[in-house]
């Protein structure tokens, strides 16, 4: 039998160097792909769409979904204003994933959220994010490293029971919960919501840090993502 297809989003950039091209492209970091074939599934890369409303579609195509790492999530769509140290917004990626994101959930297609990806799950679920903190980032282009705990008796504590030191980017986190998310693991020291996990429905789950920045060693998250979606193809 085939691999899973594991579609995963991309960012969208007016202008990136290859070559002797200067163009527009959509791109992603390498090591999201190489960490789902590691995984056991099958890489496809989903651009920003013109149409938000094609996202049924593409996700009826696909056996799970990745929602990648990313620039930070326009405040407006959780009703709040800038803070000063929120990013510029994507607009087009933001609209693209959060229809990916409840395509995937009205079709009860495997989730994961990925930093980003996760933020963007607690949105899209009516929650908040809270839009600048400190000690997740290292300098700029460098992960920093911190230990995170997995809540007991959650998916998350299912596939990685144990604390766990994880690559980290991020100054952003979840604030308010979203409608029927449930906390999976923490930060051990300041306790910042760090995944996130949507009970009943299959497979949804989202990572605050950045699994595929781990050189391939833990691949328990996205081989969780793949066992489920080979389970609910068969």
């Amino acid at each position: 039998m085939s691999k899973p297809l594991i579609g995963i989003s991309t960012y969208l950039e007016s202008s990136v160097r290859w070559g002797v091209w200067h163009q527009p492209a959509a791109l992603l970091p390498a090591g999201y792909h190489r960490l789902v074939q590691r995984a056991g599934g099958l890489a496809a890369l989903l651009p920003p769409d013109d149409a938000p409303t094609s996202a049924a579609s593409v996700v009826s195509r696909l056996d799970a979904l990745v929602i990648a790492g990313g620039p930070d999530v326009e405040p407006s769509r959780y009703g709040a204003e800038p803070h000063e140290r929120t990013g510029p917004p994507a607009r087009e990626r933001d609209a693209w994933e959060l229809a990916l994101i409840d395509a995937a959930l009205t079709a009860g297609l495997p989730l994961l959220g990925i930093c980003r990806g996760m933020q963007l799950l607690n949105v899209a679920r009516g929650g908040t994010l809270v839009q600048h903190l400190e000690g997740h980032v290292g300098p700029p282009g460098v992960f920093e490293r911190h230990q995170v705990e997995p809540v007991p008796g959650t998916l998350l504590a299912r596939i990685a029971p144990e604390a766990v030191s994880v690559p980290t980017y991020h100054h952003q986190a979840v604030d308010r919960l979203g409608e029927g998310l449930t906390v999976s693991a923490r930060a051990t020291e300041d306790g910042t919501v760090e995944a996130v996990e949507l009970p009943g429905s299959g497979f949804a789950l989202g990572v605050q840090w950045h699994p595929e920045a781990d050189s391939g060693e833990d691949v328990r998250v996205m081989r969780a993502l793949v066992d489920a979606a080979a389970a609910a193809r068969d």
